[in-house]
């Protein structure tokens, strides 16, 4: 299977470069925030539980994504 660095992994629901709008539901290991977005994980940094927060994706692994806020 090829990968496109600009669509991300297949089957994850967001692709890089995508924002959303998302709610802190928890605060992971290294103190980042976790969103869900249609069930898939993303860590957030610099967020806490119960954020509201506008993220644009960075990073998706085939589990997870990584986002930061803007």
């Amino acid at each position: 299977m090829e990968y496109s660095r600009d669509r991300g992994v297949p089957n994850a629901p967001l692709n890089i470069g995508e924002t959303y709008e998302v709610e802190i539901e928890d605060v992971g290991r290294e103190g980042d925030g976790i969103a869900r977005v249609e069930g898939f994980v993303v860590f957030v940094p610099n967020t806490k539980k119960g954020d509201k927060v506008k993220i644009k994706v960075t990073k998706v692994s085939r589990r997870v994504g990584f986002a930061e806020v803007v």
